[in-house]
């Protein structure tokens, strides 16, 4: 060994406090630990730091609240017409600050200048003097009766025809996927229209439309999740153990995937809320003197270069309750989706 590597091996090497830091968690890969909970539990809590699906769940709540309590805070009926009172703007009493609720319209005040001095209208008055609050919020009952009847179409008619043709297969299922091909491909209007040749407009002919179209999404879902399924080793136990077909497909099949049965509901909501609104806006929904969120959007819509509240009110609810649907849908799947603990 020669003298330069002496030298070098005999060095000293001073560290100071500087030369050293923590190490972040980050970067040394330490793995997370979960603490156990129940799958309901876990879902909640994932569902509840999700802020868009809990404010979509708030909204629903509160336009619920207000689509059953609003008419009897206005205290006018949503049928009940006064001429004397008709194209007044908005009008509310602790509001009056604000240009938009104050009753001025085109620089002046249509109640005053009506001797309408202890008259109040929320959202304003039609060119028939309806109320349009309490209109629009019984509009918005029609909106959640349609809502309410496409989760039990899907529920009851789509969740179950999916089961059933994906579980048998074959021949079944054969027939069972072209009568949906079938009905997929007719337009619902079309549908709408000739149930209106036979059936007076309305709710009736508006439910049944629905009945027929609305569950096809969610057969197709469930019959794929069926097929992924079927041919677990739960259904093959449960086969052994001499299970009947159906007791297998509601009991060990179904619990399975009601979390997609659940989204797919809640994404359906919209799309049924939205054609109900469709359909009343081009005049085969609800008929008058009921009102529906379409309706009025539709009435609205002819003086809405006059008086713009008339179409704004409902197309904002119908907006905020399309909108809330879609967020707390968003919300639900990926609160139910378990790969979603791992993110």
């Amino acid at each position: 060994m020669n003298a330069e590597e002496k030298t070098v091996i005999n060095t000293e090497i001073n560290l100071g406090p500087e030369d050293f830091r923590l190490a972040d968690q980050r970067e040394i890969g330490i793995d997370k630990t979960f603490v156990s909970s129940s799958f309901i539990k876990d879902a909640l809590s994932r569902f509840m730091k999700n802020k868009g699906a809990v404010f979509g769940l708030v909204m629903i709540i509160l336009i619920t609240i207000c689509a059953f309590t609003g008419p009897s805070i206005c205290g006018y009926n949503y049928r009940a017409q006064n001429l004397a009172e008709k194209n007044l703007p908005p009008r509310v009493e602790a509001l009056e600050a604000i240009p938009m609720f104050s009753g001025v319209q085109f620089g002046v005040n249509e109640y005053e200048k009506r001797g309408l001095k202890d008259v109040y209208h929320y959202f304003g008055t039609d060119t028939l003097g309806r109320d349009l609050f309490a209109r629009t919020w019984t509009g918005t009952r029609i909106s959640l009766y349609v809502a309410l009847v496409a989760i039990l179409i899907d529920t009851i008619v789509g969740m179950s025809y999916g089961l059933i043709s994906g579980y048998y297969g074959g021949m079944v299922d054969s027939v069972m996927q072209r009568f949906v091909e079938i009905v997929s491909t007719i337009p619902q209007t079309v549908i709408v229209t000739l149930l209106i040749v036979v059936l007076k407009p309305g709710l009736a002919s508006i439910t049944i439309a629905l009945m027929l179209t609305e569950w096809v999404n969610m057969a197709r879902i469930a019959r794929a999740q069926t097929l992924k399924l079927k041919e677990m080793e739960f259904v093959l136990a449960s086969k052994t153990l001499g299970a009947r077909n159906f007791g297998i497909i509601f009991k060990d099949i179904l619990p399975n995937i009601f979390g997609q049965v659940i989204i797919m509901c809640m994404f359906t909501i919209p799309n049924a809320i939205f054609t109900e609104a469709f359909l009343a806006f081009i005049g085969l929904g609800i008929p008058a003197p009921l009102a529906s969120l379409g309706s009025l959007i539709s009435e609205g819509f002819k003086s809405m270069t006059m008086y713009p509240y008339m179409v704004a009110f409902p197309v904002i609810v119908l907006a905020l309750l399309m909108l809330s649907f879609n967020l707390m849908a968003d919300g639900l799947r990926d609160a139910l989706d378990p790969k979603m603990k791992e993110a």
